[in-house]
Parts: C-alpha cells; structure tokens; sequence
C-alpha cells in the first residue's frame, strides 16, 4: 500500500486533534475530488513498519484525540489488507483513542455482498474503528457549512452503536471526545 501524506495535527478530518493518514488508491473517481492525485495506487511512499511506528509516536500525546484514515480510498480491498494489521495495532497500542475512516462506500455497501469492496478483512475493520464517514462525494450535493464531510449525501456514522443496534446510527457532536467509551 501507498500513502500521500501523514499530518500531524488535523482538526478538519474529525473531532479533537487528530492524527491523518492519508492512503492511495480509489476506484470510485468521484467528479470534484479534491484529492484526485490519491486514485493512483502508487501515488506518494511505500506504507511500511516504519511509516506505522511514526504514526504511532504522532498518536502519543494526550492531546491527540484520535487517528483519521481517509485516501484515495481506505476500503480498497489492497488498501483494507495492509490497513488492518496496523489498525489492530493502534487500537491495542492506543486504547482510548478513536478512530475515523472515510469511504466513497456506503455502510451498506461494506456489510453487503459487495464483491469489490466487502472482503474478509471488512468486518474485522468495522470492528475496531469508531467513526466511519461514507458515500462518495457529490459535486451537485457538495456544502461547505458540513462538517467533516464535503457533500450531504455523506453521512458520519457510530460504528460502534451501529454494529450494536445491527442499523445505522449517525454519530452526533456530543459524542466527541469520549473515545471509544460509547
């Protein structure tokens, strides 16, 4: 896997202070991307060992709420196979941490029979994350009074209360900064 950039104090990719790590790869091309130089696979640094420990050294202060993983695409198949084991790595490392995915998917779309984009791995990610921003990005339904989100087709939603509930539940801004003590 490749990455465009890692920042190390985002506060526009999800609530607090937050690590983002920005993957390569997306197949969904959604028109008015801002980020069109992400779609290749290729684009930007090998995603190695030591590209996984810095992040986590930028995690370890106790005013970093959280790692936000967003591309290019992180639910590409090639991207969800090398994301995982560093995501069960930060989750075990850094516990009370959250983290936020974005996708061009759809919630239904991961947990669905979705050849392309609802593999294995899937699941095991759903699991351990707390937020997951979905749907593609809509140049027609683009907003820029949103937050964190570019279009209001994309919702933002509680993983953790939506895996419960076995139905989507949106997160709201009162449920910033608890982690993932939900």
């Amino acid at each position: 896997m490749y990455y465009g950039a890692v920042k190390d104090h985002d506060i526009a990719n999800g609530a607090g202070v937050r690590v983002s790590l920005f993957v390569s790869g997306c197949r969904n091309h959604c028109k008015g991307c801002f980020q069109p130089e992400t779609w290749s696979f290729t684009y930007g640094s090998e995603f190695t060992t030591e590209t996984e420990d810095h992040i986590l050294e930028l995690l370890n202060p106790p005013y970093i709420q959280g790692l936000t993983i967003l591309g290019g695409d992180p639910f590409e198949p090639e991207n969800q196979k090398a994301l995982l084991p560093f995501i069960a790595r930060t989750k075990q490392t850094f516990p009370d941490k959250d983290i936020w995915m974005y996708s061009g998917y759809t919630y239904e779309e991961l947990t669905g029979r979705n050849p392309h984009c609802s593999i294995p791995e899937t699941a095991e990610i759903l699991d351990l994350i707390d937020v997951l921003i979905d749907g593609r990005f809509e140049e027609d339904l683009r907003d820029l009074t949103l937050q964190f989100r570019g279009s209001s087709n994309q919702r933002i939603i509680d993983v953790k209360k939506t895996r419960t509930a076995k139905e989507v539940v949106i997160w709201t801004e009162h449920d910033a900064g608890q982690g993932t003590k939900t």
